[in-house]
C-alpha cells in the first residue's frame, strides 16, 4: 500500500464550508461598507444598499459549488440551507461587531447622517414638523449602537437565509441513489 492510497480526503462538512464561507462574507462585507463610507454612497437606499445582495448570491453559489466539488458531488435542499445557515450566522455576527465598533467608537457621526437623512425624506413626503418630531423620537429609540447591531445581525442572518433559499433551489443537485 502506497502513501497516497493510505491518504483519504475528508469530505466537507456543512459546517466546515458554511464557516468557510461565512468568513469571506464578512471580510468582504466589511470592505464592501468601507469602500462605501470612503466613497460617501449612501448605504441606505439604491446602488448602496443592494449590490451587497449580488456578492451575497456569488459567494453561497462558490460555497455550495466548493461543497459539491469537494465532496460527492451531490447537494441536497436540506445541505444547501445548512451551509448558508452557518454562512449567515458567521457573516452576520462578524460583521455586526465590526459595525458596532465602527459606529461606537470610529464614527459617532454615523447615525446622526442616517437620522439627517431620514428626516430629509420626510420632509420631502410633506410631513409636518409634529409628524416629523415623534417620528424622528421614536426612531432615535432604535439608533443605539447596540440596537442596530442587534439588528443586524437578526436582520442580516433572516436577508442572507432568503437569499440562500433561491440559490440552493439552482445549486442543488440530487444524489439518484440516495434513499428519500
Amino acid at each position: 500500500m502506497t502513501m497516497e492510497e493510505n491518504v483519504q480526503t475528508e469530505m466537507p462538512t456543512t459546517r466546515s464550508v458554511g464557516m468557510l464561507y461565512g468568513l469571506i462574507m464578512a471580510v468582504v462585507s466589511i470592505v464592501y461598507f468601507i469602500v462605501l463610507i470612503l466613497a460617501g454612497v449612501d448605504m441606505t437606499s439604491g446602488f448602496g444598499r443592494w449590490f451587497s445582495t449580488i456578492f451575497y448570491i456569488a459567494i453561497i453559489y462558490l460555497a455550495h459549488k466548493n461543497f459539491k466539488d469537494n465532496g460527492d458531488g451531490f447537494l441536497s435542499f436540506g445541505q444547501g440551507m445548512g451551509i448558508t445557515f452557518w454562512i449567515s450566522i458567521i457573516s452576520s455576527a462578524i460583521y455586526s461587531a465590526f459595525f458596532y465598533i465602527y459606529i461606537k467608537f470610529l464614527d459617532s457621526t454615523f447615525v446622526e447622517m442616517i437620522k439627517e437623512k431620514q428626516m430629509e425624506e420626510m420632509q420631502a413626503k410633506g410631513m409636518q414638523e409634529e409628524q416629523i418630531d415623534q417620528a424622528m423620537k421614536m426612531a432615535s429609540m432604535f439608533m443605539s449602537p447596540e440596537v442596530m447591531s442587534s439588528f443586524s445581525v437578526v436582520f442580516g442572518v433572516i436577508f442572507i437565509l432568503i437569499i440562500g433559499i433561491f440559490v440552493t433551489l439552482f445549486t442543488q443537485k440530487k444524489d439518484p441513489n440516495a434513499i428519500v
